[in-house]
């Protein structure tokens, strides 16, 4: 019987790059990447950034070419979600009433924007962005925004809010914490990006909770905050988290508490079936007191690409417990800010620079654990080369300006 080969439900960057780097690696069988959107498999950071701003147009966000597909005999089927998996007879379902039949099946089904559970969040001017239609439909309805909110201070609520003020529209961002980015940065590095989006002219309303999106004709016309206060606004951005697209794996009896659940090889329990990208929870040496079990989940490219690169090795004969050092970036306005590592909340903070270019290096129980860069792109390198190593690093010398960090990180181990 001729092998009927992989099938990856989801077509993004965790999916696409696992079936480049299985063709780069020599698989010859049948490779089916299935994808719920229209599009070829495209960059989703540059939806809030660039092509918001009409920098790049849709061409330009493609991981690869149409004609990439065909010479690499990947099967890219658009436009259909997985719906459900037959595990003793490895048969994908598809929503055509189609299915697929698999040797190993690969889950990278994402994740999706969480909604805002208050009333009028459904009328017309309220929108999220994950995906290309999202973006599209923002770019068309700001061209006529006068007074834009934003409900979340995240990664993508600062990105947009720093476009749109930017075009010199009026922006206001809700957050229900006490500062920007509160879950994902040191209080320093929120307090530095929550005055520079201020003298762009964002205005922030802080400890505030949404109760309703206010409407007139079917159409969001401002925001009623928890404390009284109404906010007017003809266009309303939801930015407030995602949630895993768990369900496939879950309705097929695998663990998907809160994501996919994979070993260090990537792997869920049934071993035919492996998960990778925003929906996977996976064991990370850079968890270490950071969850109870040692489990992440991670929303980045840097990990998308990092699993599929290693499950597409498992899958060719070479197998290795995926370790890559996670990485992230945001660009707000004029600034870039990256973070190598992970970072608990009360992690220590050791600033190290001044000014507008400055870093902050985290430590938990005394060793590093991840350090945040605004406009340093050296620290930042610096960073990943020591955390990657393990190479032990005080905060007194992380505070030291004379103290060389490059020698450090050049050290041989």
């Amino acid at each position: 019987m001729s092998p009927v080969g992989i099938v990856v439900a989801g077509a993004g960057q965790a999916g696409f790059q696992l079936a480049a780097s299985l063709r780069e690696g020599g698989f010859r069988d049948p490779i089916t990447l299935v994808g719920d959107e229209a599009a070829l498999p495209y960059q989703r950071p540059p939806l809030s950034k660039a092509y918001l701003a009409g920098k790049t147009d849709q061409e330009g966000l493609f991981l690869r070419p149409p004609g990439f597909f065909a010479e690499h005999a990947i099967a890219h089927r658009p436009g259909l979600r997985a719906v459900a998996i037959d595990r003793a007879a490895r048969l994908l379902h598809l929503s055509d009433g189609g299915h697929l039949p698999y040797d190993h099946l690969v889950i990278a089904t994402g994740a999706r924007n969480r909604p805002l559970p208050v009333p009028g969040a459904e009328l017309d001017g309220v929108r999220q962005l994950r995906g290309l239609a999202d973006a599209d439909a923002l770019r068309a309805q700001i061209e006529a925004a006068r007074a834009i909110v934003v409900v979340g201070a995240g990664f993508i609520g600062l990105e947009f809010a720093a476009v749109a003020a930017g075009r010199g529209l009026s922006v206001t961002v809700i957050e229900a914490a006490e500062r920007p980015m509160a879950r994902a940065v040191s209080a320093e590095m929120g307090a530095f990006f929550g005055g520079a989006q201020e003298e762009m002219g964002v205005r922030f309303a802080f400890g505030a909770g949404v109760t309703a999106i206010l409407g007139r004709d079917g159409r969001a016309v401002g925001v009623a905050l928890a404390d009284g206060r109404e906010l007017p606004a003809d266009l309303v951005l939801v930015g407030i988290g995602v949630l895993p697209n768990r369900e496939l794996a879950l309705e097929a009896g695998l663990p998907a508490e809160d994501g996919v659940r994979v070993d260090a090889f990537l792997s869920t329990p049934d071993p035919a079936i492996s998960a990778i990208g925003d929906c996977a929870r996976f064991p990370s040496p850079f968890a270490h007191g950071l969850t109870p079990d040692g489990t992440v989940r991670i929303e980045s490219v840097q990990n998308a690409i990092d699993q599929g690169r290693c499950l597409a090795a498992r899958l060719t004969g070479k197998p290795a417990a995926y370790g890559a050092l996670p990485w992230f970036w945001s660009d707000q306005g004029r600034h870039k800010l990256q973070i190598a590592g992970l970072a608990g909340p009360t992690d220590a903070s050791v600033v190290r620079g001044s000014g507008s270019a400055f870093s902050v290096f985290r430590f938990r129980d005394g060793r590093l654990s991840a350090v945040e860069s605004v406009d340093r792109a050296g620290d930042h390198m610096i960073a990943r080369r020591l955390l990657t190593a393990g190479t032990p690093l005080s905060p007194d010398q992380a505070a030291d300006p004379g103290f060389d960090l490059k020698a450090l990180a050049l050290q041989r181990p």
